[in-house]
């Protein structure tokens, strides 16, 4: 691996190029804040599918698509003298700092709970309202309910044993039951959401994080509805036309693979 001489000058590298493109690139020069934004996004799900197939490469990849967003976003700061990447980097080595008093400090910790624990009570302290202040409203609704409950539990509102969690399920359900047999659309909606909700919160308890368990389950359908697909054209045959049992069986034999 490179020594942290050979990083620092790969970060160093990386900077140069980063000014050049900004003061030479006609696309480069145009970009600001705002624009880069859905790109940083698209830059950090691929991160994401990278990280779920394991790739390592391509989380080499897509981890310097997401540092160059950074360093981009640092240069914008510089230019109009309100922080640049040295900001940066201090600000979060600060907060580290802080937010670890039981390596910096003298408070002792017994086990990771204690930790996310004291993390929660210590932003209340710098002076955010709420420990859900934290947590993104623009995040996807299942990413969001997982860090809701997360934060929540850091402060000791959680149930105490996993049981308990899923007696919320099927109470949930039988909710969402009686919803169903009543027709009213907006109360099924309700419902269903709870259930959502408390599986989520059961998934903590399995430690399961549900939105890798759903991607998994996504790509792992997509995978049998294209072999499906393959076996339905190698007979020249349309999907549309195949009875329910002609693709079971290509399903079954997909499951196999």
């Amino acid at each position: 691996m490179n020594t942290r001489a050979q990083q620092l000058q790969a970060f160093d590298r990386l900077l140069t190029i980063m000014d050049e493109l900004r003061e030479q690139c006609p696309w480069d020069k145009k970009q600001t804040m705002e624009s880069l934004r859905h790109l940083t996004i698209e830059e950090t799900y691929e991160l994401g599918d990278a990280i779920l197939d394991n790739d390592l490469q391509e989380i080499k990849k897509e981890l310097g698509d997401v540092l160059l967003h950074i360093v981009f976003y640092s240069k914008i700061g510089s230019e109009t003298n309100t922080f640049d990447i040295a900001d940066v980097c201090n600000g979060i080595c600060e907060k580290l700092i802080d937010r670890h008093p039981h390596i910096y400090g003298d408070v002792k910790v017994e086990n990771e709970e204690d930790v996310k624990r004291n993390w929660e009570n210590l932003k209340l302290k710098e002076g955010n309202t709420s420990v859900l202040q934290g947590v993104p409203s623009s995040l996807p609704a299942l990413v969001k309910a997982s860090r809701i409950q997360d934060k929540v539990a850091g402060v000791g509102f959680d149930w105490e044993e996993p049981h308990q969690v899923w007696e919320k399920v099927e109470e949930e359900l039988e909710e969402l039951k009686v919803e169903i047999k009543n027709g009213n659309q907006q109360n099924m909606e309700n419902e269903f959401g709870d259930v959502l909700f408390s599986l989520v919160n059961y998934a903590r308890f399995l430690k399961i994080n549900p939105e890798n368990a759903l991607e998994r389950t996504n790509k792992k359908f997509k995978k049998r509805f294209e072999y499906l697909e393959t076996q339905a054209s190698i007979l020249n045959k349309s999907l549309k036309d195949m009875t329910l049992q002609e693709m079971d069986v290509f399903w079954e034999e997909a499951k196999k693979l």
